[in-house]
C-alpha cells in the first residue's frame, strides 16, 4: 500500500485571536465561534471565511485523515494569516505564535503531521530570522510565502536576499495566493477563489522565472499551489513573448525551461490537467495537495491521481507521497 502524504492543507491556533484582538487597526483576522465546532473567520467585522473545527483541532484531522486514507498531512498557515500589510514586528508576533502551534502538533504527532511555517515578508531582515528559527530550532520542514508582497511581485531586488538564504538552508517554499490580482472586478460569484487565484499565481510564477530568480537559484526548491494555477496553460504565450520581444530579454532560455525547476500541487480537478502537468513537468515534480479543509478541497485527497489512467505503480507512489518528502528533505524510507 502506498503512503498517502497530504501537501496542502491549512491549519491555525483556536486561540489566535487573544493575540490579534490586541494589535491596532481593522484587518487583523480574528476567530469567532458559532458552535462546539464552528466558527467564522472575521475581518474588519465582516465574515471573511466559515470553518469548521477541523481548522484547529489535529484529532479531528486525524479521524479525517483516516476516514479519507491519508496517512500524514503537511500543515502551513491560512494566507489570511500572513498579515504583510502590517508592522513587521505584529506581523512576526503572529507567526511565531502559528509556527509554535504547527511545530508542537508535529512533535505531539509525528506520525501524522509535519509543519510549514510563514515569515513575514514585507520586511526581509525580520523574514530571514523568522525563517532561520522555524528551520533550525522549531524543526519545520518549509516556509509558506504568498504570491505578492502588498502588491509587490516576488522578483522585486528586495526579495532577493531571502530566497538567497532559503537555498543556502534549504529552506522549500510552498507559494500560495493571497490578495490576488483583479479583487476589485470579482466581487461575485467567488470568482477569487476560482478565477483570482489560478491567475495570481500566474502571475507570481511567471515573474519568478522572468525575473530571473529561477536561474538564479536553481537549488531553490518551490512548489507552486493549485497546481501553478494558470501558469503551466500559459507557458506557450510566455515563451512566445520571449522570441518576439528580445529587447525585454534577461534569461538565456525560454521561460518554459526555467518552468521545469517548480513542483506543483496535483490539485487541478480534472485527470485530463495532471496528464497535462505529467507531460510538461513530470510526475517527479507534482505533490498530491487538497487544500483540506477548506470546501473546494479534493475529496478524499489524491481523487484525481487514482482516477489518472494510465500511471504506473512508481508515478503514483511518488505523486502520493515519495514526492513530498522528497521536495520537503524528508528521506524516503525504502520500501514505503
Amino acid at each position: 500500500m502506498e503512503m498517502r502524504i497530504d501537501f496542502h492543507t491549512h491549519i491555525i491556533p483556536e486561540n489566535f485571536s487573544e493575540l490579534t484582538k490586541r494589535f491596532s487597526g481593522e484587518k487583523w483576522p480574528t476567530l469567532e465561534r458559532t458552535c462546539a465546532c464552528g466558527a467564522n473567520i472575521m475581518i474588519a467585522g465582516n465574515v471573511f471565511r466559515e470553518v469548521t473545527d477541523q481548522v484547529w483541532s489535529a484529532e479531528k484531522r486525524i479521524k479525517d485523515m483516516e476516514r479519507e486514507g491519508v496517512d500524514m498531512q503537511v500543515l502551513s498557515p491560512i494566507p489570511v494569516t500572513f498579515s504583510y500589510w502590517a508592522p513587521a514586528e505584529e506581523a512576526e508576533t503572529l507567526a511565531r505564535v502559528q509556527n509554535d502551534f504547527i511545530a508542537d502538533i508535529v512533535n505531539q504527532y509525528p506520525s501524522r503531521f509535519i509543519g510549514m511555517g510563514a515569515v513575514p515578508m514585507q520586511n526581509v531582515e525580520v523574514a530571514i530570522r523568522e525563517m532561520d528559527r522555524c528551520k533550525h530550532e522549531l524543526g519545520l520542514s518549509g516556509i509558506e510565502i504568498g504570491t505578492n508582497i502588498n502588491g509587490v511581485n516576488l522578483d522585486d531586488p528586495c526579495f532577493i536576499e531571502f530566497f538567497e538564504m532559503a537555498e543556502k538552508w534549504e529552506v522549500p517554499l510552498f507559494i500560495h495566493p493571497w490578495e490576488t490580482l483583479g479583487k476589485e472586478r470579482m466581487p461575485r460569484h467567488n470568482l477569487m477563489y476560482t478565477v483570482g487565484m489560478p491567475s495570481e499565481t500566474a502571475l507570481a510564477g511567471a515573474s519568478l522565472i522572468l525575473g530571473g530568480i529561477m536561474d538564479k537559484f536553481p537549488r531553490l526548491k518551490i512548489c507552486l499551489a493549485h497546481g501553478g494555477g494558470a501558469l503551466p496553460y500559459l507557458l506557450p504565450r510566455l515563451d512566445q513573448g520571449w522570441k518576439v520581444w528580445p529587447h525585454l530579454r534577461l534569461l538565456d532560455k525560454p521561460p518554459s525551461h526555467y518552468a521545469k525547476q517548480f513542483y506543483f500541487d496535483s490539485l487541478v480537478n480534472e485527470p485530463v490537467n495532471l496528464n497535462y502537468l505529467i507531460q510538461n513537468f513530470g510526475h517527479e515534480r507534482i505533490i498530491m495537495g487538497s487544500d483540506y479543509p477548506f470546501l473546494l478541497r479534493e475529496v478524499p485527497p489524491g481523487k484525481i491521481i487514482d482516477e489518472t489512467v494510465g500511471l504506473s505503480k512508481e508515478q503514483t507512489e511518488a505523486m502520493l507521497g515519495k514526492n513530498a518528502l522528497r521536495f520537503l528533505n524528508i528521506p524516503v524510507k525504502v520500501g514505503s
